[in-house]
């Protein structure tokens, strides 16, 4: 019987030393944690969603969709052939060229008016506090790492989820970014990492900062979640838009679908380039991530003139084939006559020209 009783002990105080890596962050308190109370968006001691959003749907519970997840049987979740990409030279940039370069899932640098801003950059091989279990990224869809990247003006970060807000990678950044713009309370996550508060600017939607000349963000809503330990909605989620003087961007994080994006477009006018989730869905949490067709209306809801669909391509966080959020989002976008913008991992793609689109996954199986 003992020798359970230090079994059971041993057990749960290797699983408290596990839950104080750094990467798990810290959860908001002082003064950061009074600032939360105030925000519109904080209920009940957690942030909510504008629509009443249940984390499951379709009649799911937390064992089916586990089961389903890891005993089920999903054809294609990875792609059999390293996925194609290009190794373009970041640190050389012309600053009367406005570029995107995607990186895989949500991840990406733009570079407008001479500046750097990165977003939600995971160079990471797996999406997890630890590197050894976890999701990890699709072969040839992780070419990029730190050092490729050049000085950032602005790292963006729109929630604190794994696979948004990568520890490795902003210690391995954190001396070379001028600032950050993130969602309320994620700063104490990046406090807890050495970054000086200083360095950090904590937005709550509607909430509006022009960071540096020509380079306006304001946080919008989205319809998500967050938490990197058990307890959650401790720190918001947001969408955010990126006014450069003469670009309108949209960088939407994740989110269910919901009327917000009306809203947004509503208040806006309209986006020069619309940039959403389109993949890990499931109609088990249809609200907190939507189905490509979905992510295509969005686009239309925002006014926005170009739609670049992301988070695919690198992860497997749901069940559906790799490459099936792109083919259907380019269904719908015919559909619907919504222009698309789909470059390979790595390609830099001028905002100042028109899209010209290769399906390069269709040479995938």
């Amino acid at each position: 019987m003992m020798i359970f009783l230090l079994i059971a002990v041993l057990i749960i105080l290797v699983a408290i030393l596990f839950m104080q890596l750094p990467a798990f962050g810290k959860t908001p308190g002082g003064k950061r944690l009074q600032r939360i109370r105030t925000s519109p968006q904080f209920h009940k001691n957690t942030f909510q969603n504008q629509s009443y959003t249940p984390a499951l749907t379709g009649g799911a519970t937390i064992t089916g969709v586990m089961k389903d997840f890891f005993f089920g049987k999903h054809e294609r979740k990875v792609p059999s052939m390293p996925v194609p990409s290009v190794k373009s030279n970041l640190k050389n940039s012309n600053p009367d060229e406005p570029t995107i370069t995607w990186f895989g899932h949500s991840s990406y640098l733009l570079q407008i008016n001479g500046r750097n801003i990165l977003v939600d950059p995971v160079f990471s091989e797996r999406t997890s506090p630890v590197q050894f279990a976890g999701t990890k990224a699709f072969p040839g869809s992780n070419i990029y790492n730190a050092n490729d990247m050049p000085d950032i003006d602005v790292l963006l970060l729109t929630h604190d989820h794994y696979d948004h807000l990568d520890y490795n990678t902003v210690i391995a950044l954190k001396d070379r970014i001028s600032m950050i713009v993130t969602s309320l309370g994620v700063g104490s996550h990046l406090e807890k990492w050495g970054i000086p508060a200083e360095k950090i600017k904590e937005l709550d939607w509607w909430e509006s900062d022009e960071i540096m000349k020509d380079l306006r963000f304001t946080a919008a809503p989205g319809r998500h979640f967050s938490g990197r330990k058990f307890k959650r909605n401790q720190t918001l989620w947001s969408s955010f838009v990126l006014e450069t003087g003469r670009y309108r961007l949209f960088l939407g994080g994740d989110s269910g679908y919901d009327t917000h994006f009306k809203e947004i477009g509503n208040r806006f006018g309209s986006f020069d380039l619309a940039i959403l989730e389109c993949g890990q869905y499931n109609t088990f949490w249809a609200n907190i991530h939507m189905m490509p067709e979905e992510t295509v209306q969005a686009a239309i809801d925002l006014h926005a003139k170009v739609l670049m669909p992301v988070h695919w391509a690198k992860f497997a966080l749901a069940t559906h084939p790799w490459d099936d959020s792109i083919k259907r989002a380019v269904k719908q976008a015919n559909i619907l006559h919504q222009p698309l913008l789909t470059p390979m991992i790595g390609q830099k793609v001028s905002l100042n020209r028109s899209p010209e689109n290769e399906a390069w996954w269709e040479k995938i199986s």
